[in-house]
């Protein structure tokens, strides 16, 4: 019998797919070969291909179904995954029978069916099926069914990306980037990295008043020996739940990156961080696209200009077409207020972007002025601060999480807690 492993179907019982912002961790680099009855279910097999977070797999797509599958596999080995289409009942037995005789050891299968029929989904996961999808199917059914087969329900959590990118240079996307992993660490207590990706004039190191020895570019140009403790000694402990992987912020180099430069840096942090903010620098190349499409969550910085409009349309129209199974990006107006500066309103912006800030943090050049001085963050210097609270709401929306910090107590609470204690 084929070595399979058990997957539970997340298909609503309707057989409406599940929601497509939920996180589903990306798919290794495994071959997946199906087998469609039907055009509809090809067609949504391919684009399920295009995904991001099927960008490393190997997809091929033939017709003919359970028959031609086993056909095929006569004569050559067996793919990581097999997609089989069905549109009978008796048939899916017998046929996964015949399969078995012709299938390699550790070969996973999902099955996709018209009956929905627990007794047939129970007999299907009995006989060693990963996983039982109800048609019709749609491309992100296709993406979260394979992906699964390569995650645990308990891993699920781990390697949420963030990026954040300017809309425009000096709107203060960096500031924004740091303040608000801040917040996801020390009020949402998400263990997070904060990877500085502007290796020439990243500030981070700055901003968290660190100066580590080593950093990002030992990662990138050593791609070789990237693996989990080779980052762990490259990060810089910023606080309990927040780590650094900092840039060199010199100019000894040129950084010109290929387009897969920071794959293997990211992958690794995915498997051993819950929480990764990329501070994305304001240049457009490959690795700078691949970085924000591949993202879990994208935030856009921008300040209410016309040019930060016209970048901002931009970047959504881009990334809602590469990403079309993802959230929407979000993007927060930064800056605003300037003494005399004509500005463009956050009405006006959410007309043209047809979505509205999820922020929009007003320009007060003391307190931002005083924190990049003094390399702190803003909640360091006025936790009752408008903005950090600010932060923390857009600390929310990207994580999803609801603030898990502890209320401040009164200026007494000392004295109680250690009557407490006696």
């Amino acid at each position: 019998m084929i070595s399979y492993a058990r997957q539970n179907t997340e298909a609503q019982p309707d057989g409406t797919p599940a929601p497509a912002d939920d996180h589903i961790a990306p798919a290794p680099r495994v071959s997946v070969q199906a087998f469609c009855e039907t055009v509809e279910t090809a067609a949504a097999v391919q684009s399920a291909g295009e995904d991001r977070r099927l960008s490393k797999a190997h997809l091929k797509i033939q017709m003919g179904g359970m028959a031609a599958a086993i056909e095929a596999y006569r004569t050559a080995p067996t793919p990581n995954v097999i997609i089989l289409e069905t549109e009978g009942r008796d048939d899916i037995f017998t046929g996964l029978d015949q399969l078995a005789t012709v299938c390699d050891s550790g070969t996973r299968v999902i099955v996709i069916g018209r009956l929905n029929d627990v007794a047939l989904y129970r007999e299907l996961i009995r006989r060693g099926v990963s996983d039982y999808v109800l048609a019709p199917v749609s491309a992100i059914d296709v993406v979260r069914s394979v992906c699964g087969l390569f995650s645990t329900p308990e891993a699920r959590a781990v390697g949420r990306i963030i990026a954040v990118v300017g809309a425009k240079g000096g709107v203060g996307a960096s500031t924004i980037a740091h303040n608000v992993a801040w917040a996801i660490a020390r009020d949402l207590t998400v263990d997070s990295v904060v990877a500085d990706l502007d290796l020439a004039f990243g500030t981070a190191g700055l901003d968290y008043n660190q100066d580590p020895p080593q950093g990002i570019a030992d990662a990138v140009f050593s791609p070789d020996r990237v693996d989990i403790a080779f980052i762990d000694r490259l990060l810089s402990k910023c606080t309990d739940h927040l780590s650094l992987l900092a840039a060199p912020a010199t100019l000894e180099r040129v950084y010109d990156f290929g387009a897969e430069a920071f794959d293997s840096i990211l992958d690794t942090l995915r498997t051993s961080m819950p929480c990764i903010v990329l501070d994305i620098p304001h240049q457009w190349s490959g690795w700078t696209r691949r970085a924000l499409v591949a993202a879990d969550d994208i935030l856009i910085v921008a300040a209410p200009d016309l040019a930060n409009l016209r970048n901002t349309k931009n970047l959504f129209d881009l990334l809602k077409a590469s990403r079309p199974n993802d959230r929407m990006p979000l993007y927060c107006l930064n800056q605003v207020g300037i003494p005399k500066r004509p500005e463009i309103n956050a009405g006006e912006f959410a007309k043209a972007i047809e979505s509205p800030p999820i922020a929009s943090i007003p320009f007060d050049p003391q307190m931002f002025g005083s924190a990049a001085n003094n390399g702190q963050m803003i909640a360091e210097i006025s936790d009752s601060h408008r903005t950090t609270e600010m932060f923390l709401q857009i600390a929310q929306r990207l994580t999803g999480r609801s603030e898990t910090k502890k209320p401040r107590g009164s200026f007494l609470s000392p004295l109680f807690e250690k009557l407490r204690a006696k």
